[in-house]
């Protein structure tokens, strides 16, 4: 009997020498998106664990791509004490798999980098559909890595000269301003107050663990959009439901996963949506079934919570793009 030809062993380092938030890792998961609105893609509902008294989260994710020659399965977790600790906060791993034998090609020991870089991606993506042509002053609500990552990832579409960021702790909000700041070349500055930040914003990126809402409805203003990834598990919630009865335009990654486990639970419950309200989903919008904006004016909120088809996208990427630069060892 054959042997199957040992998987591609990648540590952090190298994946991140040839994987960042680059023009064509963007094509990536748009694709995959493109793909998921096809009906080629077969996603499962993803496995979520909440450790709260470790202040801890667990997610496990997967998608099976047809016509794609692998599949990926991810484990990511949130370990949010680790911060006092020194260590990262998320932490992680990919396997790719071969579509046609099953075999794994490769095991991507990410540490939760792919998941960062996938995330941003398509908060990108809404932005490249939904966002204001043009943008000057973006607000981002939290102070993680994503908060960074969501910013960095906007550059890619949209041009803007001003970042203002507000988190629960002033001295973390300050910290994440100067970092943009210095990476991006524009003005940042933090701001003890949700309220003026969505007013003076054209793009509100809301990316928390908050389990209340952060951002109200009276504060939203004609042309802004509102990019929320940080609702992923049954309970979180950055935005007051009534958000949604402001918007012209509500998009979402996955529309059966963003009722159960994003910001839409809420408008659900709140009665502000409904299942069968006029909500697109992403591939929509790549695919080109959907238009973007309307016009200038409109209100436009996207719901990401993360769906498989990203990290099968983003993973078989990241084995493209080693293989091409020579990168990694047999396991």
């Amino acid at each position: 009997m054959s042997e199957l030809p040992r998987p591609l062993l990648l540590d952090e380092p190298q994946i991140r020498s040839c994987v960042d938030l680059t023009p064509e890792a963007l094509g990536a998961v748009e694709e995959g998106f493109t793909l998921l609105a096809q009906g080629k893609v077969l996603v499962p509902s993803p496995i979520g664990i909440d450790l709260p008294e470790q202040e801890a989260e667990i997610h496990v994710k997967s998608a099976f791509v047809r016509g794609l020659p692998g599949y990926a399965v991810k484990i990511a977790s949130g370990f949010y004490r680790n911060a006092a600790r020194g260590l990262p906060s998320t932490n992680g791993l990919v396997v790719v798999f071969s579509s046609e034998t099953g075999a794994p090609l490769a095991i991507l020991l990410d540490n939760g980098y792919l998941t960062e870089i996938r995330t941003a991606l398509a908060g990108a993506i809404a932005a490249k559909h939904l966002a204001p042509a043009r943008i000057s002053t973006v607000g981002v609500v939290g102070t993680g890595s994503q908060a960074r990552y969501q910013v960095r990832a906007l550059r890619l579409v949209r041009d803007f000269d001003r970042v203002l960021v507000w988190g629960r702790r002033p001295e973390a909000a300050a910290a994440c301003a100067a970092d943009l700041g210095e990476m991006l070349g524009v003005r940042a500055q933090a701001t003890g107050e949700v309220g003026m930040l969505v007013r003076a914003s054209d793009v509100v990126i809301t990316a928390t663990a908050s389990r209340a809402p952060i951002v109200r409805a009276e504060d939203v203003h004609d042309g802004l959009l509102i990019i929320a990834m940080g609702s992923d598990g049954v309970g979180k919630q950055e935005l007051d439901p009534q958000v949604f009865s402001r918007a012209q335009r509500v998009v979402c990654d996955l529309k059966s996963q963003c009722f159960r486990l994003g910001e839409l639970q809420h408008a659900l419950a709140a009665g502000t949506l409904k299942e069968l309200s006029p909500i697109l989903e992403l591939g929509d919008l790549t695919s080109g079934r959907a238009r973007g904006r309307a016009d200038s004016r409109e209100i436009a909120v996207c719901d990401l919570t993360g769906v498989g088809v990203q990290d099968t996208a983003i993973a078989l990427f990241a084995l493209e793009q080693a293989r091409h630069h020579h990168v990694g060892a047999s396991g």
